[in-house]
């Protein structure tokens, strides 16, 4: 059974209650788009928080959010209802937490609205009768694609800055100039991080995130990641980048990313991968002999990388990967095109530095991330997958075959010579001297001899 059934069932014992409840905010929006709502908020009016939650019980698991405010979360078998009376809000102090809430049973559906953040988002659907509440005119902007605020209020909450590209990278729309205009007068650096890194999974998660980020440029967001901001106005080759600046490169290329995000083990660290690959061009990029040049901006966004993920994430193991995946976002195409030339070696020591699946579609991307769209299966990735299969390098860095205990059991004493002699085997074995772990045995019983 549908959600949509569900709140059909809310709705009758509420109006049995005596009160009304109404679908709001996500839900809404979705049913006016065709598309089948994944969550369910309803807005109860005419009951008191005590007849609330006795509604809200008969439903499935029920837990009481916010006392005062009158907030249940119900768990059902067809999914998470939140059921609320309509309520008022007071900035009371900074971020998105400082505000004095205050429930409301009896609100006009007009003032209950104002609260909310965007027009498309602002609509109540009586389950019922079908009928549509739209005091501003939220539908119009619905199919105009557009993400207007409603009111005033909209400027007491910053995350909503990031909410607009958030809706942006979900549904491919634009910001309304006015909505821009509020949005880059508001402070997002009193934002905990944790807020800021889940609005960055929703865009990087989206079917559209460089629409995201370019939506976020047009509020003014990107002057708090100012290592994405410094790509605006990067020039770039025209031959390979006809595309524009490095900006624009990027929402190209993480867009083209969608394309492969099923297919990624850890998408999160390749959407920041894609997104973080030519931040080095900020400070890389100078023109030569005719030409805009970038040497060394894949190791040279290192610092710039660390630098952002700081502010997206702040875990270092996630840092790490992603800044291999920068570091290395050229490779697969620079061996691709010497081909002849790579060794055994190469392939097995680029392995240790990064997973080559992961690479090989971050590079992708990156050669994706043009006007012009790039084929699949794309020739570098397949030769460099098949080379590193070949390896047994494909889904995991070598190990050596050595081990400590190896060296103890022959006599060696432990001690910086034996972490010697394991580099000195290993860095044999990546050469390809030892096909397995009986000749690098054989090897360790020479030295001894």
């Amino acid at each position: 059974m549908s959600l949509f059934a569900l709140a059909v069932e809310i709705a009758t014992a509420a109006r049995d209650a005596g009160g009304r409840a109404l679908m709001v905010g996500g839900a809404v929006r979705d049913r006016q788009l065709g598309m089948t709502a994944k969550d369910l908020d309803m807005e109860v009016y005419g009951l008191s928080a005590e007849q609330l939650e006795e509604l809200g019980r008969g439903f499935g698991s029920a837990n009481l959010v916010g006392q005062r405010f009158a907030v249940l979360n119900i768990s059902t078998d067809r999914g998470i209802v939140e059921l609320s009376m309509p309520r008022r809000e007071s900035k009371t102090g900074s971020g998105h937490k400082g505000f004095e809430v205050t429930a409301d049973p009896h609100m006009d559906f007009a003032d209950a609205c104002r609260r909310r953040d965007f027009t498309v988002n602002a609509m109540l659907e009586d389950p019922l009768s079908g009928e549509i509440i739209d005091h501003y005119d939220g539908r119009s902007d619905l199919k105009a694609g557009v993400l207007r605020h409603v009111s005033a209020a909209f400027v007491e909450d910053p995350l909503r800055v990031l909410r607009a590209g958030r809706f942006a990278a979900r549904f491919g729309w634009k910001v309304h100039r006015d909505t821009a205009e509020i949005c880059r007068s508001l402070d997002l650096s009193e934002l905990p991080r944790e807020r800021i890194e889940g609005e960055w999974r929703h865009i990087l998660s989206a079917a559209f995130p460089g629409v995201g980020l370019l939506a976020l440029e047009a509020c003014g967001a990107l002057r708090f990641f100012p290592e994405l901001q410094a790509l605006r106005g990067v020039p770039q080759d025209p031959i390979w980048h006809p595309e524009g600046d490095v900006l624009q490169h990027t929402a190209y290329c993480i867009d083209a990313a969608v394309q492969r995000r099923d297919e990624m083990e850890d998408w999160w660290v390749e959407m920041l991968g894609v997104l973080c690959h030519d931040l080095g061009k900020a400070e890389h990029t100078y023109f030569e002999r005719g030409r805009w040049r970038c040497p060394n901006h894949d190791a040279g966004g290192e610092e710039a990388t660390r630098s952002l993920l700081q502010r997206l994430n702040g875990h270092k193991g996630v840092a790490d990967r992603v800044v291999a995946l920068v570091r290395e976002h050229l490779r697969p195409s620079q061996l691709y095109f010497a081909r002849d030339k790579v060794s055994d070696a190469a392939i097995r020591r680029l392995a240790l530095r990064v997973d080559i699946p992961a690479l090989c579609r971050v590079s992708w991307s990156d050669a994706a991330g043009r006007l012009e769209a790039t084929p699949l299966p794309w020739e570098p990735e397949v030769w460099l997958l098949e080379r590193a299969a070949g390896l047994g390098v494909k889904e995991q860095a070598p190990a050596n075959y050595l081990r400590g205990a190896d060296l103890l059991e022959r006599g060696w004493k432990g001690g910086p010579a034996v972490g010697e002699v394991l580099n000195q085997a290993f860095e044999l074995q990546l050469d390809g001297k030892f096909a397995n772990r009986e000749a690098a045995l054989a090897w360790l019983d020479c030295q001894r001899a």
